[in-house]
């Protein structure tokens, strides 16, 4: 079983908090501890989130102004050498160092930092010609599938289709927080399909669902758990109501070393029609708000290329199989 710390914005870019992050992560269990690459330099402008769209009352676009969405990034970001520092210490305290990879630039970027293993947002699951630069460059591959659509699954293992061995699908529902009734957990049976390294990324909010979708994943046969993971109060960072703290990365740990007949009845007295609730279709719609999230946060971030004196920039999307030296 490999359990994920998701650190993501946790950290609010202060290096004595991520640097007790990753002890608290390690001590807990965790196999992996990631981070997220982010730059604001690839932030990309788009002018139809900057008030949103909005037609007979129901919403076609969100609104994300790009100067806010700067400058809350901005503080965000990790240093080079503070990345190199988090990989130094994932390796001295036995985890695997992760990062997501949200660019095209940042494959080669990633690589060159050491990162060994590389995540994939959900949003670039689709974004066929980076996930051929993250093949080609990186020993294992986790790919989420939230707000993903099935042929684009299929192309994206495609990609991996002679080393299925070091791909790993995630399922997860772009909903923040997920409740229970969407999480749709029979969506890994289907991922299943492509390869036998599937699990979930789970964005359930603590206080009231604790880890119960984490715990019915792995009884369905999950291999791999991502979770947000902080060790400050839920109010103090954005991601803050959807993180686990120490105490629950043991729980899910343990969790994961009992018998199945132990599982299924720890989950029964917990929820009693759990499997109703939880498993959902194989194949799903889906919903309105995911449709948004992913109009949204895919094209993102992009490669940014400047012609003259920096007066001009245009961005290469992921997805784009322009060459990177123009």
């Amino acid at each position: 079983m490999k359990l994920i710390a998701e650190l993501c914005q946790n950290h609010n870019g202060n290096f004595e908090l991520l640097e007790k992050m990753i002890l608290a992560a390690a001590e807990s269990n965790a196999t992996h501890v990631k981070i997220q690459n982010i730059y604001v330099k690839n932030l990309t402008l788009r002018p139809k989130f900057e008030e949103g769209v909005i037609s007979n009352g129901e919403t076609l676009e969100i609104n994300r102004p790009f100067a806010s969405e700067y400058e809350r990034l901005k503080n965000l970001e990790l240093s080079d050498d503070i990345i190199k520092y988090f990989i130094k210490r994932c390796k001295d305290l036995g985890v695997i160092p992760l990062t997501t990879c949200f660019t095209r630039d940042d494959v080669s970027h990633c690589q060159a930092l050491g990162f060994k293993e590389i995540k994939v947002a959900s949003y670039d699951c689709a974004s066929f010609q980076m996930l051929r630069e993250l093949d080609a460059n990186f020993e294992h591959v986790y790919v989420s599938t939230g707000a993903t659509f099935n042929d684009e699954i299929q192309k994206c293992s495609q990609i991996f289709e002679n080393r299925t061995d070091k791909l790993t699908f995630l399922h997860c529902v772009t909903k923040y927080p997920t409740e229970l009734k969407d999480f749709n957990l029979s969506r890994m049976q289907y991922l299943r399909k492509f390869t036998p390294n599937i699990g979930l990324s789970d964005h359930s909010l603590v206080d009231r669902d604790g880890v119960f979708a984490t715990k019915c994943a792995i009884f369905l046969g999950a291999t791999t758990i991502e979770r947000h993971f902080t060790i400050l109060e839920k109010d103090e960072t954005k991601d803050g109501p959807v993180s686990i703290l120490p105490k629950h990365l043991k729980e899910i740990f343990d969790f994961s070393f009992k018998s199945r007949e132990e599982q299924e009845r720890e989950l029964s007295s917990i929820m009693h029609d759990w499997e109703q609730t939880l498993l959902g279709d194989i194949n799903r719609i889906l919903t309105h708000e995911e449709l948004l999230n992913r109009s949204y946060y895919r094209g993102r971030f992009a490669s940014p290329r400047y012609k003259g004196n920096h007066d001009h920039r245009t961005m290469i999307n992921n997805w784009e199989e322009t060459p990177l030296d123009v």
